[in-house]
């Protein structure tokens, strides 16, 4: 009796099974989000439907900033190459949205060819007209670094009304259909104008739910002193903090990103650091690809969960006979009542509603009583894939990255500083003496020594001890003197004699400069006398 029942109770207590991340994404936003989207017209109010090669496509980065602030030399900087359709100058040069990706031949391909391709993630893009389409081009060219990414250069945003007009598309709109797309938003500043426009400031509003994508770089940082360049950075943040309202700080990333020599190499060792963290960030992209599909799914749904409420409750509330105009304003106006009120309902958080004004704006376009009542069927198959079969997923993301060899970025700007002489810190800390032939302890080697015969050594070792007492004028923490015994203790007896001692004192001066230590001793760092003894 009742047998249904539990058949439908198990389908929900157990997730589907897939076979890849993205197969299962695929899946579960046509059998279980898409029929929600479609019933409440969620398309025609927030983002096109999602298709495969959204689920496919390589990890993007989008490059958003105001004109002459170095988008498209950032890119030349990153492939090593000029790529085609690639215009560089103080003047606004680039005029259109340029897809750089990899191909195997040179060549531009069109908007409008790109939005009819089933292959490329941009078949959606057709909405926003001819307009856009006349200013949108893919430039394909084989390059080792867009085997593993894809870059999105747009148009310098102009200040005042007429540029914004002219354009002819709404480009704040283009620009949030990317940012719900993309792996990665980088906005660049210039550090010589450091102004927001108003439309850059409405760009950024609009990337709104963005925030964890959001990137700073603060480009052409050579170009002014130090002292100066403080100020600039405080400017910026400052400005930052009114635009977008988040309170964690957004990383911003100081350097020059071109090939040129630097104007002003006083800070150099600080452009060297900010621009390997930013490559770092970069090249985890492939790596976290399948985490991100994830994550925006999982906020498309919870938007989705919050649009089918607002339009049954708006449905609920039109009269079916009379009135039905002067009803449609006065909920647009209520709105704000209405979210309120579905908010304390469901239990939803306020950061999962829709921006106000606009979603007013777009309802007076819209006939209310031709909207559809709330069925629970449809929300619950969401509920079920948000609560059961993403979980699953979120295991087989795991299994993925464990399973399959790591991917990073690599070619281009990305491997010229991984070995050599001009890699990040070579030669500098724990790596100085690198590719010296004496050991660089014995430097400062007579002075260690001193200290080492007042502290009573026997046989020609001090104890732990009386070492101790002697490192602990450092005053770093006993965490960190603790690493710094283990990795100077070489034959591992409890003692040092006067080479690890040495070694001890080398290696607290190198943290006390700020410097990190190695988990390991390099070689290089090994007495000569001991480099017979294999290091545990």
């Amino acid at each position: 009796m009742f047998s249904w029942l539990g058949t439908d109770d198990r389908r929900k207590k157990d997730p589907e099974v897939f076979q890849t991340v993205s197969d299962g994404l695929k899946k579960l936003y046509k059998t279980k989000l898409l029929p929600l989207e479609e019933h409440y017209k969620f398309h025609e109010f927030h983002s096109p439907a999602l298709e495969d090669a959204d689920f496919d496509n390589k990890p993007m980065v989008l490059l958003v900033g105001q004109y002459s602030t170095g988008k498209t030399s950032f890119i030349r900087y990153l492939l090593e190459q000029d790529f085609p359709g690639m215009r560089i100058g103080p003047e606004p040069t680039t005029d259109s949205f340029i897809a750089v990706m990899h191909g195997d031949t040179e060549g531009l391909i069109p908007g409008n060819a790109l939005v009819v391709d089933p292959k490329k993630p941009f078949r959606k893009l057709n909405a926003f007209g001819n307009a856009f389409l006349n200013r949108f081009v893919c430039a394909q060219l084989p390059n080792p670094v867009l085997e593993s990414i894809s870059v999105i250069d747009t148009p310098g945003i102009l200040s005042g009304e007429k540029q914004r007009i002219s354009r002819g598309y709404d480009f704040a709109a283009v620009l949030e259909w990317f940012a719900e797309r993309v792996d990665r938003i980088i906005l660049l500043f210039d550090a010589h104008k450091l102004d927001i426009s108003d439309e850059f400031s409405e760009v950024i509003k609009a990337l709104k739910n963005h925030e964890d994508k959001i990137r700073v770089v603060l480009n052409k940082a050579d170009q002014i002193e130090t002292q100066q360049l403080m100020r600039v950075y405080g400017a910026l943040m400052w400005s930052l903090g009114k635009i977008v309202n988040t309170p964690e700080v957004i990383r911003v990333y100081i350097g020059s990103f071109w090939s040129h020599p630097l104007l002003i190499p006083d800070n150099r060792k600080l452009f060297e650091a900010e621009e390997q963290d930013l490559f770092k960030d970069i090249q985890s992209l492939p790596r976290n690809a399948a985490l991100r599909k994830l994550n925006d799914l999982i906020k498309r749904a919870r938007l989705a969960k919050v649009h089918a409420y607002i339009i049954s409750s708006l449905k609920k509330e039109m009269p079916s006979v009379f009135g039905k105009e002067g009803k449609k304003k006065e909920l647009i106006n209520s709105l704000g009542e209405i979210y309120s009120r579905i908010e304390r309902e469901h239990q939803i958080s306020p950061g999962d509603f829709p921006n106000l004004k606009k979603m007013q704006e777009q309802l007076n376009a819209h006939d209310l009583n031709k909207f559809q009542p709330l069925k629970i069927k449809l929300l619950d198959s969401v509920d079920d894939m948000l609560a059961h079969d993403i979980a699953g997923l979120m295991v087989l993301v795991r299994q993925e990255e464990t399973n399959r060899p790591q991917k990073v970025v690599k070619g281009g700007a990305f491997d010229g500083t991984l070995n050599g002489p001009f890699g990040h810190g070579y030669g500098e800390g724990a790596g100085e003496g690198i590719d010296e032939a004496e050991w660089v302890v014995a430097r400062d080697k007579p002075m260690y020594d001193e200290i080492f015969y007042t502290l009573s050594p026997v046989n020609g070792k001090v104890t732990g001890a009386n070492a101790k007492k002697e490192m602990l004028k450092s005053k770093l923490p006993n965490t960190v003197l603790g690493k710094i015994w283990k990795l100077a203790d070489i034959d591992k007896d409890g003692m040092l004699d006067d080479e690890e001692f040495a070694l001890a004192n080398h290696l607290i001066k190198v943290k006390l400069e700020g410097h990190e230590l190695p988990a390991d001793l390099p070689g290089h760092l090994i007495p000569p006398s001991k480099r017979k003894i294999p290091a545990e």
